[in-house]
């Protein structure tokens, strides 16, 4: 006889230390999962208060706020008749654990602390949490004075330990725990746990789900058992974009997939799946049963709860499917896209301002905004009440409708071609005609008085006036009249952020949007200040081989001839003077030849004292060198000055 049981697994946009919204998407998504017949719920990970809180866990009011949410979903009638695991901050005797509260009809069936912390790259939870080390081992936790009143118990089981229903036993991992060496998983497999969960707040990195799914279809093809793998979405107030990417796995095979990138802020995954299936599976694996049975067995915590029912035997299952993955230009163009879209609405802001320079690097960066608006339209079009509210907000019009991509990106972008004596008529056609084609408020504007200011200012106070190299002048002069004409932008970008809404009668102000790939930040092939100096840098983690890919799908996906000459054109800085009227300035190095994103480590110390710089080129350069110089980044005071926020990873730990 078939034992078919519902399960469900969620992708939620969760804003750090939104407890109010958190609460409400929570039980929007239990609401959902009951909708489709679930009696199991599994949630992200810490999505109570969010994940990026970042050194708010330290406060007394994260953890009470936390309780407190937790109280009322306890209390909420939306949550009976369902098991549900839901992420917050415990403190167990005074020691701080990142957890999962599993919960059902108004009791609290387990805490279960997170066993192996993330703490590289982009990560540091050993800063806040503590790691549970004792495997298999639970101690009694006593529930605050507003839970027990709840939940009519004094204490609960809190440590490694396991649920066993009337039908099935359960099993949890935590994020960072299915990408350990040896999982717990494995244990749990091998002593008859069945269903496995991993609440994650994993972040975008281009590629990143194949590893995902490799590792929960390689779990479950060795072991047998289903998996359901919820996880974040949205940029939680943080530096990364959470991708989502939900999804439930049986026997080495995808039965639900979830979106990896969007702009709902509650998605739920549901499957019907057979738990007879799991163990005809795991009958067959001889060496799997050799194993199981020198197990060492689990706390497991009785639950008097079954998730299947005995009316499930017409209950259609759920079928295999082959995962569908995007190509990596196609991540671009959405996964940066969606953390602008959450970084705009959440920032009040009324669009961005950016710096066209007729380039590759700027153009892909417009081309984001563009798939932004298009995203946008799409999710009014699907019926998104959510996104149209906050476009709404965002464009100050109450009666707004998105229709047109371009349309809305002529109310949320705003470009700016800054030309100086030194730029081209080409560059400058080719930013104007991008502009057009993308629908952008485009400006056009000489800064030459600003800049023969600046140096004039410089002239008074020496009796010296510097000269170009191809006007006599030596290295230094040259480098520093580059610079000025660069730095000079970055004023102008800002003061054209934050009045030109103003000038053109309409509220708020832009973020400033910087275009500086990965592969420049890490080589130091930049000018400090300059136009790429910004509140946001969306291209700030991707590499410049990955980001022509992108501008070739952006030409032929969104209809943008305008960007096969950007990328005919020879890239150039245009700092210094034209030769004829053309570009003289060809001095950006091949990356061609470099591994994209491979260059370092993702995170990185800082040591500046550990590196030598020398000036090429009017650029900044660095030489590393020491044991240590394969390992490190040392290029921490500049990129407190250059933030890089990306759709795709964090630069650098010092941002």
């Amino acid at each position: 006889m078939g034992r078919r049981v519902t399960v469900a697994t969620c992708a939620l946009n969760q804003w750090a230390l939104d407890f109010e919204g958190n609460l409400q998407r929570i039980l929007k998504s239990i609401e959902i999962a009951k909708c489709k017949g679930a009696t199991y719920r599994l949630g992200p990970e810490l999505e109570i208060c969010g994940y990026g809180c970042w050194d708010h866990y330290y406060e007394s009011d994260t953890l009470l706020h936390s309780l407190q949410v937790l109280a009322a979903l306890l209390e909420s009638p939306v949550t009976q008749d369902i098991i549900c695991d839901v992420g917050m901050p415990v403190m167990h005797r005074n020691v701080r654990y990142n957890c999962r509260v599993i919960f059902l009809n108004r009791r609290i069936l387990l805490i279960r602390p997170k066993m192996a912390l993330a703490n590289e790259g982009n990560y540091r939870e050993l800063r806040w949490f503590t790691p549970w080390s004792r495997t298999r081992q639970t101690e009694e936790y006593f529930l605050p004075r507003m839970l027990q009143s709840l939940t009519k118990q004094e204490t609960v089981p809190f440590g490694d330990a396991v649920l066993a229903t009337r039908d099935t036993c359960i099993g949890s991992e935590i994020c960072e725990e299915l990408w350990t060496p040896h999982s717990p998983h494995v244990d749990m497999g091998l002593d008859g746990v069945e269903i496995f969960t991993n609440a994650s707040g994993s972040h975008h990195v281009l590629r990143k789900a194949h590893a995902r799914v490799d590792l929960v279809t390689m779990a479950t093809t060795k072991n047998g058992g289903i998996y359901l793998l919820a996880n974040q979405k949205g940029c939680d107030g943080d530096r990364l974009y959470y991708d989502g990417c939900a999804l439930i796995a049986m026997n080495g095979h995808i039965l639900a997939q979830g979106s990896q990138f969007s702009l709902d802020d509650v998605e739920v995954l549901t499957a019907t799946l057979d738990l007879e299936d799991v163990r005809s599976y795991r009958a067959e694996i001889s060496s799997r049963n050799l194993a199981a049975s020198k197990a060492s067995p689990y706390p497991r915590v009785k639950v008097d709860f079954a998730l299947s029912s005995r009316e499930d035997l017409l209950e259609p299952l759920s079928e295999p499917l082959e995962w569908k993955y995007h190509s990596p230009a196609k991540e671009i163009s959405l996964g940066p896209a969606c953390w602008l879209w959450d970084f705009l609405r959440r920032s009040q802001q009324a669009g961005f301002f950016l710096p066209l320079s007729g380039g590759v690097d700027s153009a892909a960066t417009a081309c984001l905004v563009y798939s932004m608006c298009r995203q946008v339209c799409e999710a009014v079009n699907n019926g998104n009440q959510e996104v149209l509210a906050d476009v709404r907000t965002i464009v100050d019009q109450l009666d707004y409708m998105p229709r047109d991509p371009r349309e809305l990106c002529g109310r949320v972008l705003t470009t700016c071609y800054m030309a100086s004596e030194n730029s081209s008529r080409e560059t400058r056609d080719r930013a104007a005609e991008l502009a057009r084609q993308i629908g952008s408020h485009h400006i056009g504007l000489d800064i030459d008085p600003a800049v023969k200011a600046v140096v004039g200012i410089f002239s008074l106070a020496t009796g010296k006036r510097p000269l170009f190299a191809v006007h006599g002048g030596s290295r230094r002069e040259n480098l520093a009249l580059q610079n000025v004409q660069a730095r000079i932008r970055m004023v102008v970008a800002y003061l054209f952020a934050q009045l030109s809404l103003w000038a053109r009668g309409a509220r708020g102000g832009l973020l400033v949007l910087g275009s500086a790939n990965v592969d420049e930040s890490l080589l130091g092939y930049l000018t400090k200040y300059d136009c790429s100096s910004a509140d946001i840098n969306p291209i700030g983690g991707i590499s410049k081989t990955d980001l022509r890919a992108f501008v070739h799908f952006c030409l032929e996906h969104f209809q943008l001839p305008a960007l096969e000459g950007i990328l005919a054109a020879p890239a150039t800085a245009e700092l210094e003077p034209l030769a004829d009227g053309r570009v003289s300035q060809t001095d950006e190095p091949s990356y061609s030849s470099l591994r994209p994103g491979r260059l370092r480590r993702v995170w990185c110390g800082g040591d500046p004292a550990a590196a030598s710089r020398v000036r090429t080129d009017g650029r900044l350069s660095h030489r590393l060198s020491g044991a240590r110089g394969v390992e490190r980044c040392f290029r921490a005071p500049f990129c407190r000055e250059r933030p890089s926020l990306s759709g795709a990873t964090r630069l650098c730990s010092e941002l």
